[in-house]
C-alpha cells in the first residue's frame, strides 16, 4: 500500500505504518473517516451506525505508575479494582493526558489498540468477543476501522480478562 493510500484513508501515519508492519495493509481502504471528531464511544457508534458495545475503547491506565492498555467495549466501564488484581498492582489510576501521548504517540479519543510508540501490557475485556466485528480508533479522533475482535486482541498482544464493572 502506498503512502498516498494511507494518507487517503485518514489513518494516523504511525498507525498506517503499524498496519503495514503487521501485514494488515488491506485494512487501510476499510478505515472510515468522519467530518466531525468521534472522541467518545457514543459519538463513534452514532457515526458508524453500530451498537455502542461494538466500539473497542483503547484506554491507558497507570498501574503503580507503569502504563497499561485496557481494551474495553464501548458500553462498559473499566473496574479499576479488577485491573489492579489482574496486574497484582498496588494502585491503578487513569493515566494523565501526557502519559497517554508519551506511551502511545496518539491523543486521547484517537488511541488505536496497537501501533503504539512503546510496548505496554495489554488487557482485553472478554466482552469484546460478543461481536463478530468491533470498531476501533485508527490513530485520530476522526477515523475508525473494523476488525474481528479475536484478531484485534491478538495483534494488540492482549490477555483476555474480565475487568468491566458489573452492575447488579
Amino acid at each position: 500500500m502506498t503512502t498516498d493510500a494511507a494518507e487517503e484513508s485518514g489513518a494516523h501515519p504511525r498507525f498506517a505504518e503499524a498496519l503495514r508492519e503487521l501485514s494488515l495493509a488491506d485494512l487501510l481502504p476499510r478505515i472510515r473517516r468522519f467530518p466531525d471528531a468521534t472522541r467518545t464511544a457514543e459519538e463513534a457508534a452514532a457515526a458508524i451506525g453500530c451498537e455502542l458495545s461494538q466500539i473497542c475503547k483503547s484506554l491507558i491506565f497507570a498501574a503503580d505508575g507503569v502504563p497499561v492498555l485496557v481494551l474495553m467495549d464501548g458500553a462498559s466501564l473499566v473496574d479499576l479494582e479488577l485491573v489492579r488484581r489482574e496486574l497484582g498492582a498496588g494502585k491503578v489510576t487513569r493515566a494523565r493526558v501526557e502519559l497517554v501521548r508519551e506511551t502511545t504517540g496518539y491523543a486521547i479519543g484517537g488511541v488505536p489498540p496497537f501501533g503504539h510508540r512503546t510496548r505496554t501490557r495489554v488487557l482485553a475485556d472478554r466482552s469484546l468477543l460478543d461481536h463478530d466485528v468491533v470498531w476501533a480508533a485508527a490513530g485520530t479522533p476522526y477515523t475508525v476501522f473494523p476488525m474481528d475482535p479475536k484478531t484485534l486482541v491478538a495483534h494488540a498482544g492482549g490477555t483476555l480478562v474480565d475487568v468491566r464493572e458489573q452492575h447488579l
